[in-house]
C-alpha cells in the first residue's frame, strides 16, 4: 500500500510539473491587471479622480508610448527603482510623459468632455503585494447634465503586455453612490446607468475571477477530489463558501483589513493542507469529513479575503456597493457550482466502474495540487 502511495504522489509531481512549466506559478491570476478608479465630487462643480496603476505595467506601457521622450525608456530610474520612495521619485521625474499616458486613455464627461489635470505628486502604495502607483486627477466639467460618465482604456490588450485589465470605479457623485466594473467589452458607464446592468457587470466579474484564479480553481478541485458522496462534497462546497462570504464581505467594505503577503501565502498553503488531507485520509483508508470540514472552513475565511483584493473597495458603507459586492459573490458561486456540477459526477462514474482507477485519479490529482500549493506558498514567501 505504501508503494502505491508513493506512485500516486510521485505522479502527482509530474503532473504538477508539467502544469507549473506552462503558466505564470507565482501569478495565479494569470497575467492581467486590475485599475482601481475612486471619483468624487470636488470643489466649484469639478471632478476628483484617485486612478491607481500597477507600476511595472504602468512603466512599460508608458514607455512605450513616450518612445520618443529618451528619458522614459529601459534602463532609466523608473525601470530600476527597488523600494517605494525611488519608485515614487522615478515617476514624478517623467510626470508630464506619465499623466499623458493616462489622460489619453481615461476620461471624464458630462454634456462634454472635461479636462483634466493632476494635483499633486505620484505616490506609491501596493494591492495584493503588487505595487502600485496613486495618481490625483482634477476634472475641469462644462455646467448642466445630472450624469458624468467615465471612460477607461488603461493597458488595451493591443499594447501586448497583459490582456483582460478591469477597471474597478467606486464613485460618489450627482448625488448617487456605487461601484462598476469597466474593460474591453464594456469601457464606459454613466452614474445614472440603471442597477441592473451595474449588477451584471459585477457578477461576470465575480465568475471571471474565480475561472482565471488558478489557485482558487485548485483548491476548489482538492475538495471535490476528497469528496466521496454527494453529501461530502455539498458540505464541503458550503462551509467554504459561507467562510469566503463572511470575510469577503468585511475586507471589502473596509472592516478586516490583512496584508495581501499575509493572505497570499496562506491561499497557496491550504490547497497544499487540503490536497494533502486527501492523500492521508486515502491511505489509511479513514477519511475525518469533520476535521476536514473545520480545515476548510478557516481556509474559507482567508480565500474571502483573496476574493476582497480583486475589488479593491473600502470605502464607506452603502447600500449600493453592499449589493454590488453580493452580485460579485453569486458570481463566484455560480462558476464554483458548475465546476462542482462537471466535475465530482465524471469522478463519481469513474470510482464506480473501476473504484481502483477512480482512487488513482483522486491520488493523483491531490498529489499534484499539493505540490502546487506548496511551490506556490514557497514563491509567496520570498516575494514578501
Amino acid at each position: 500500500m505504501l508503494r502505491r502511495f508513493l506512485t500516486v504522489a510521485a505522479l502527482g509531481v509530474a503532473a504538477a510539473a508539467t502544469v507549473l512549466l506552462s503558466a505564470a506559478p507565482a501569478l495565479a491570476h494569470g497575467f492581467s491587471s486590475t485599475v482601481y478608479v475612486d471619483v468624487t465630487a470636488g470643489d466649484a462643480g469639478r471632478v476628483r479622480t484617485t486612478v491607481e496603476l500597477e507600476y511595472d505595467l504602468f512603466i512599460v506601457s508608458a514607455a512605450d508610448y513616450e518612445s520618443d521622450d529618451p528619458l522614459f525608456r529601459a534602463g532609466t530610474d523608473a525601470f530600476e527603482a527597488e523600494d517605494a520612495v525611488a519608485m515614487g521619485a522615478a515617476l514624478n521625474a517623467h510626470r508630464e510623459s506619465a499623466v499623458r499616458y493616462v489622460t489619453e486613455r481615461f476620461g471624464i464627461s458630462s454634456d462634454e468632455t472635461c479636462t483634466g489635470a493632476p494635483s499633486g505628486d505620484f505616490t506609491m502604495g501596493a494591492r495584493e503585494g503588487v505595487p502600485y502607483a496613486t495618481m490625483l486627477l482634477d476634472w475641469t466639467c462644462p455646467p448642466g447634465g445630472d450624469a458624468h460618465e467615465v471612460r477607461s482604456a488603461l493597458f488595451p490588450d493591443t499594447e501586448t503586455y497583459v490582456k483582460g485589465v478591469k477597471t474597478i470605479v467606486t464613485y460618489a457623485l450627482d448625488g448617487r453612490t456605487g461601484s462598476a466594473a469597466l474593460d474591453a467589452s464594456a469601457p464606459t458607464f454613466s452614474t445614472g446607468q440603471s442597477w441592473q446592468h451595474r449588477f451584471g457587470e459585477f457578477f461576470l466579474l465575480g465568475a471571471e475571477h474565480l475561472l482565471t484564479g488558478t489557485d482558487h480553481i485548485l483548491f476548489l478541485l482538492a475538495l471535490i477530489a476528497g469528496s466521496r458522496r454527494l453529501r461530502e462534497i455539498v458540505l464541503a462546497a458550503t462551509a467554504f463558501t459561507v467562510a469566503h462570504s463572511v470575510t469577503f464581505m468585511l475586507a471589502a467594505l473596509g472592516l478586516v483589513d490583512v496584508p495581501a503577503r499575509v493572505v497570499e501565502p496562506v491561499i497557496a498553503l491550504s490547497i497544499a493542507v487540503v490536497a494533502g488531507w486527501n492523500l492521508i485520509a486515502a491511505y489509511f483508508d479513514r477519511p475525518d469529513n469533520n476535521g476536514r470540514l473545520g480545515v476548510v472552513f478557516l481556509f474559507g475565511l482567508v480565500h474571502g479575503l483573496g476574493f476582497a483584493g480583486a475589488l479593491g473597495i473600502d470605502e464607506a458603507f452603502s447600500w449600493t456597493l453592499l449589493w454590488s459586492l453580493l452580485v460579485f459573490n453569486v458570481g463566484i458561486e455560480t462558476v464554483q457550482l458548475s465546476v462542482i456540477a462537471l466535475v465530482f459526477p465524471l469522478l463519481i462514474v469513474l470510482r464506480r466502474r473501476s473504484p481502483r482507477a477512480g482512487r488513482w485519479a483522486t491520488g493523483i490529482v491531490s498529489a499534484g495540487v499539493s505540490v502546487m500549493g506548496l511551490i506556490w506558498f514557497g514563491q509567496r514567501l520570498l516575494e514578501g
